[in-house]
């Protein structure tokens, strides 16, 4: 029974340390990350939420005639459910050659895109650059945030965001709860967490992933738009699209900064019309959203060194190459939620997921892997 007591007084002691740290150090996120301990697909339901309105004329999409005919290997299935898939679609010739979903899930379910949200954000800032609200990717980051207007941040530029090597200190710790990717999740200032970087390279010169460089992205937005990213989102894709249901992005409160970086909730269907906008070079019935220069370059290797000194043949503006496969890019989620394009197939694949394989071919999960196989098949 002592041993049980001094057990206990110890674990009330350090809780209290902990909480005292988490008041004092202005770090009261980690109560909530504390409370719901790891992400998951359905965190727009702990968060706040900006609607991105679907369209008034929505475009549903067309059945192939052989719809869920497609050969479909019980490798990729199992594979599929061993990482807890909740939903797989292919899109062949702007119509649903498959689908499949799993766990209670449907057509219209909504479901957390994580990182998928930086693809989309980068196509978002191809549009404010299309409309003259930003001058280019050569434009400094410090015309937009005063934060870095002065100092080392103010050699930053919006391509080195792009590429994710901007050289501030950002560390992308998914399991470290003090980490600054947990405080932006969880935070309540996404502004204050995103601009109070150091920092440690001199931008464009090493590729590192930063969730920070995205959210910088979509203050720029917020800032050259004089709109919610949801809205803007609305306007630019998701209306002229013809989405059929109002999708989700999650804010850090109520009114507040828009979780550029991850958090766009949505269904498989309609996150195949990113696939689609992506595989029609940036046009919405043949009407340029993007220019061809951005679009081209947002899926093309930005070639900077990365941390293992390699130039990087994987990573454009925001989108996922297949070093393998020069022409086929993807947006990607923590937990395993891919938009795969096959642009010489006209195939669009939509993941979403659980869970993520750890196992890499060529910076490539394994997954995603199986998925171009299965699409280059097709």
């Amino acid at each position: 029974m002592r041993l049980i007591k001094l057990i206990f007084i110890f674990l009330v002691i350090i809780l209290g340390a902990l909480s005292a740290y988490a008041v004092l150090f202005d770090k009261t996120y980690l109560f909530k990350a504390a409370y719901y301990n790891f992400s998951a697909i359905d965190d727009y339901t702990i968060f706040e939420n900006n609607t991105v309105a679907k369209a008034k004329e929505v475009k549903t999409w067309p059945l192939a005639s052989e719809y869920n005919k497609q050969a479909y290997p019980d490798s990729l299935n199992n594979l599929l459910e061993d990482l807890r898939t909740v939903g797989v679609l292919m899109i062949k010739n702007d119509s649903i050659l498959f689908e499949k979903y799993w766990d209670g899930y449907s057509d219209s379910s909504l479901s957390g895109s994580f990182s998928v949200a930086k693809s989309i954000t980068s196509i978002l800032i191809g549009a404010a650059i299309k409309e003259g609200k930003i001058q280019s990717i050569e434009q400094s980051v410090g015309d937009f945030i005063p934060a870095f207007a002065v100092g080392d941040k103010a050699a930053v530029k919006i391509k080195d965001l792009l590429t994710m090597s901007s050289g501030t200190d950002w560390n992308e710790s998914y399991w470290n709860p003090l980490a600054v990717t947990a405080e932006a999740y969880y935070g309540a200032d996404l502004n204050k967490t995103a601009t109070a970087l150091k920092m440690i390279n001199q931008p464009g010169t090493l590729h590192k992933y930063k969730s920070g460089d995205t959210q910088l992205l979509g203050l720029i937005l917020e800032k050259v738009t004089g709109k919610k990213l949801s809205e803007y989102a609305a306007e630019k894709l998701w209306q002229p699209l013809g989405a059929t249901h109002d999708a989700l992005w999650s804010t850090d409160g109520s009114n507040g900064n828009t979780k550029a970086f991850c958090c766009f909730n949505t269904n498989a269907r309609d996150f195949a019309r990113i696939g689609k906008f992506m595989l029609d070079s940036g046009k919405i019935n043949g009407v340029p959203v993007i220019d061809s220069t951005y679009w081209k370059q947002s899926i093309t290797a930005c070639k900077i060194k990365d941390e293992k000194g390699l130039a990087c043949n994987y990573y454009g503006f925001q989108w996922w190459l297949d070093p393998q496969h020069s022409e086929i890019f993807y947006a990607r989620g923590i937990l395993g939620q891919y938009i795969i394009v096959i642009p010489s197939k006209k195939i669009v694949i939509v993941r979403l997921a659980h869970k993520a394989s750890k196992e890499r071919v060529q910076t490539v999960p394994r997954e995603v892997r199986a998925l171009i196989n299965w699409g280059l098949n097709s």
